[in-house]
């Protein structure tokens, strides 16, 4: 078309004739205006495609940013964005930011673009604008974010991810919660997951101790001593005594025959005033032939026992143990019959001669012990209990406290997101060393409350091994509608498929899962801990990374996007890092950060992601 026009040109040009001049004169100006007109056309087309696109950009930019940037920040950061989309079409233009609804921001641009051509119809600039709104992506989020808390996190890489969560943290969780909700978990994690004030409802209930009501190894009145022969058996006179042939008596302060002070005996031979000594276990005689002499002055004295070793026995009401059981005993006043009150002791007591309320604490020496005087609380020791008495790896005894820390789910639910009330996780009794101990940071549900998140980050410390596959399930369930019934209210999950809802679990790990348990105690088979402080059997659900990879499985069949963080894993094995890897819904989800710098990108691009921004308009 615009050969044919070009030609006409020529051919008005060319033509000497007087009306052809004068309506060339008419008629070449309009023809070059709207030649000019179509140039300028597509000029501004390109302009306010190159513009809009920028401007796209910037809005993102604008509404990717944390949600306690300044407005006046925030405009900073969108126009920077936009200058260096838009190259050379940004100089010159108005540009603005302001807040739209519903977590929106608009971009608003415009700039003038002088005439060519179209000058010979027109003398007035063309006026090019453009407008673009981002919006968070029409979701409700449900995050939980799991962090690695072991001893290997300390120092520097424990201050590199507090960054990075944090950041993470501020680009999810908005301040204004509506039409859509932006809601993220947090769950730390070592030797295991500390559960806190949610532990009994996850784990069951630890049966109460029995309370101790007295304690106690002698009957009956204390009787004088005034006499001791050197004779086969040993006579002791003491007036009016009250034993009878077969009592188990004590005999202490006693002076010259120190051969018979501090022990006890069987009572034979008894008459009013007098009584031989034998052998408690064996009935002999006590041959004091080759004694020392009986010397009279002090308080020489003897006193009945209540069982044949003068053992003491406890009175603890409805106690419900049974002979051969083994207690641990604390806080008993007076009579210091107490075991260990941390873990790791190995000492327990052994009970004998048992009824409904009362006991016998089996090779206890009563006289060798002041008098009881109050309190003190006996606890059962089998798996289950407040306590646990097993063999360690190396063959000794240990004795370990329940803690609020749990460990992996077992049998047929291990790899499930079941209620806890259809199948408890496992309970946790660990060490009280460094590396074996429960974390002291504890889970914290569901919440809007961006303050209390970054100030839980804030206080991670960093110490114990590395039961990751605990961290992945934990980080599972806090987004599970099947757990309900331990996060309840506005920390509540959404039900699976609910409309508009998007759950995700960040697994976070900065090296290979070494800690896996069996009956609640690190396994000894376990890449972690040492023989001390393992039990005797090997892990129950094997190996710790091939449960974070059954857990991240089944997770993801339930819709849960998955997301992985590996830190400084360079020296890891492949197999850890194939793990991460895996575990991940896609290769795109997986992220290895080789420092900190690396960390921060790897949060930050995992926040945008999850936001889920989209150009609304």
């Amino acid at each position: 078309m615009f050969g044919r026009v070009l030609k006409s040109l020529v051919t008005f040009r060319r033509d000497r004739r007087g009306n052809v001049a004068m309506l060339w004169g008419l008629m070449g100006a309009g023809l070059i205006g709207l030649i000019g007109l179509t140039v300028d056309f597509t000029r501004a087309q390109t302009i306010r495609t190159q513009l809009q696109n920028a401007a796209d950009g910037a809005a993102l930019a604008a509404a990717r940013a944390p949600a306690n940037v300044s407005l006046a920040d925030r405009t900073e950061l969108a126009r920077a964005f936009f200058d260096a989309e838009a190259g050379e079409y940004a100089q010159g233009v108005t540009f603005s930011l302001s807040p739209a609804a519903d977590l929106a921001y608009r971009v608003n641009v415009s700039t003038t673009m002088e005439g060519s051509l179209t000058q010979l119809i027109s003398d007035q600039d063309w006026e090019i604008g453009v407008e673009s709104e981002a919006v968070r992506g029409g979701v409700n989020l449900e995050v939980a974010l799991v962090l690695d808390s072991t001893g290997s996190m300390a120092g520097s890489k424990l201050t590199a991810l507090k960054s990075a969560a944090t950041s993470l943290v501020d680009t999810i969780v908005q301040d204004v919660q509506t039409p859509y909700y932006s809601k993220l978990a947090l769950v730390s994690y070592s030797v295991g997951v500390n559960a806190g004030s949610y532990a009994a409802q996850a784990r069951g209930d630890i049966p109460a101790g029995r309370s101790i009501s007295a304690a106690s190894w002698s009957v009956g009145p204390q009787r004088t001593v005034t006499g001791a022969t050197r004779a086969n058996p040993v006579v002791v006179t003491a007036n009016g005594h009250g034993f009878t042939n077969g009592q188990v008596v004590y005999l202490s302060g006693i002076r010259g025959m120190t051969q018979i002070n501090n022990r006890y005996f069987r009572v034979a031979s008894a008459t009013t005033n007098t009584f031989a000594l034998q052998d408690a276990s064996t009935g002999a005689n006590i041959n004091g032939s080759s004694y020392s002499n009986w010397q009279s002055g002090g308080t020489q004295r003897a006193q009945r026992c209540q069982r044949n070793a003068c053992e003491v026995v406890v009175t603890a009401n409805s106690h419900g143990f049974s002979n051969g059981a083994n207690v641990f005993i604390t806080g008993v006043g007076g009579m210091n019959i107490n075991n260990a009150t941390g873990s790791g002791t190995g000492t327990t007591w052994t009970l004998s001669n048992v009824d409904s309320n009362t006991f016998t604490l089996v090779s206890s020496l009563g006289p060798s012990y002041s008098a009881y005087s109050n309190g003190g609380t006996a606890y059962c020791t089998t798996y289950g209990c407040e306590y646990y008495r097993f063999t360690n790896a190396s063959g000794t005894t240990n004795v370990f406290r329940v803690s609020t820390c749990v460990s992996e789910r077992t049998g047929a639910q291990a790899y499930t997101d079941a209620s806890p009330a259809t199948a408890f996780v496992g309970l946790n009794y660990p060490s009280t060393a460094t590396n074996g101990a429960c974390p002291t940071n504890t889970v914290l549900p569901l919440t809007t409350n961006r303050s209390t998140i970054n100030a839980r980050i804030n206080g991670l410390s960093a110490s114990g091994f590395t039961g990751g596959q605990i961290g992945a399930a934990w980080g599972w369930y806090m987004v599970s509608p099947n757990f309900s019934s331990l996060w309840t209210g506005s920390s509540a999950p959404a039900a699976y498929g609910a409309p508009e809802t998007l759950k995700v679990v960040v697994l976070m790990t900065d090296g290979a899962f070494n800690v896996n348990y069996c009956n609640g105690v690190i396994a000894q088979n376990a890449g972690g801990g040492n023989n001390v402080d393992q039990i005797n059997c090997n892990a129950t659900n094997g190996d710790p990374l091939q449960q974070a990879l059954s857990l991240c499985t089944a997770m993801k069949q339930r819709g849960i996007v998955v997301y992985t963080v590996g830190f400084d894993m360079a020296s890891e094995s492949q197999a850890s890092r194939n793990m991460m890897r895996d575990c991940a819904t896609s290769t795109s989800h997986a992220y290895m950060a080789d420092n900190a710098a690396d960390l921060m990108v790897a949060f930050q691009q995992i926040a945008q992601s999850i936001s889920q921004l989209r150009i609304s308009h």
